[in-house]
């Protein structure tokens, strides 16, 4: 077994998954807004220990994805935050990829940028401490949309940035994912969906990834967040698990599920309904989360040194359900 292979498959560890802390900083921003806290650096980093810090998440929680910022920081007792993770037992990782462009001949489309620099960046993360990247290919329905051009673009762009990681010994995230806004039915979804795994794995494969070195971080088949007809949780797992059958050669190590938008509620559902349906499947069906996992935390934390311990216990709350879920027993 390779070393990417090894990691990758601590990855998606039965009853773990990927905590996705790598918000840029106007994201974060947005979330912040909301519970009226002002986005500065000491805030950031001050949320981001309450999270890594939170006794025993290293139970529910196998890595952790990190923003350029976030894995330079240090906690309040001076040990990097790669550190922190090391001691819970949990792999760090970092975001690599630079937001997105828009396509020059499809201005409604976009294509993600970071490609130029990354050769010269992947070395210093693996100094850092990283043991694992993501890039994330944005892909919108529409009218006439997703175009060809923009598939096979992002599909390309996600096989080089794979490559050079594991190139640097890291483990890449693949995250091509298919937007849930929009009117669209889940029938749709499932369309797409399947074509951008479908030219993604072609790429991947063309540019001599190993595949037992990966996770793959996909949608699930659902509906457009604006569509009458809401499919159910048991529907969105069926047209999920069927679609990933069709397109996910059985040497990857592992899926982490991406949340796109969706409740705590619906992200432990789905994935719960997914791991119950799936029991012939060839991977680890694990989940990557970011608001899934940290809605109610924020809330709970309000920016207040003082809600710290509540705000840890909330985010465990729902790691454990999360967990529970991962495996088909929630």
């Amino acid at each position: 077994m390779s070393e990417l292979n090894n990691i990758a498959k601590q990855m998606v560890a039965p009853g773990k998954g990927i905590l996705a802390a790598d918000e840029s900083t106007p994201t974060i921003g947005k979330r912040f807004a909301k519970i009226e806290v002002e986005n500065n650096e000491d805030n950031r980093r001050g949320y981001r220990e309450l999270l890594f810090t939170a006794p025993n998440m290293g139970e529910y929680i196998s890595g952790v994805i990190m923003y350029d910022e976030t894995i330079r920081q240090r906690a309040s007792d001076g040990h990097t935050f790669v550190t922190v993770l090391e001691k819970q037992n949990v792999l760090s990782g970092i975001k690599v990829d630079e937001g997105t462009e828009s396509l020059v001949d499809s201005p409604e489309e976009v294509v993600t940028k970071g490609l130029e620099n990354l050769p010269a960046r992947l070395p210093e993360y693996v100094n850092m401490g990283a043991k694992f990247c993501k890039w994330r290919g944005v892909i919108k329905i529409g009218e006439n949309l997703p175009t060809a051009n923009c598939v096979q673009m992002n599909a390309e762009r996600l096989a080089k940035y794979a490559k050079l990681c594991q190139e640097n010994n890291l483990v890449p995230i693949v995250e091509p994912e298919v937007l849930m806004d929009g009117g669209h039915t889940i029938e749709k979804c499932y369309e797409v969906t399947k074509n951008v795994l479908d030219v993604t794995f072609v790429e991947l494969k063309k540019a001599g990834v190993e595949l037992g070195g990966i996770i793959l971080k996909p949608n699930m088949v659902i509906s457009g967040s604006t569509c009458e007809t809401q499919a159910s949780a048991k529907e969105i797992a069926e047209l999920t698990v069927k679609c990933l059958k069709e397109t996910v050669p059985a040497e990857v190590s592992g899926i982490a599920f991406l949340s796109g938008g969706q409740s705590e509620e619906l992200a432990a559902e789905t994935l719960n309904e997914i791991n119950k349906i799936a029991v012939d499947c060839p991977w680890q069906l694990s989940f990557s989360y970011g608001r899934a996992l940290q809605a109610s935390t924020l809330k709970a934390w309000a920016g207040k040194s003082e809600n710290i311990v509540t705000a840890q216990e909330t985010f465990l709350m729902q790691a454990k359900k999360t967990s529970l879920a991962r495996d088909g027993r929630l």
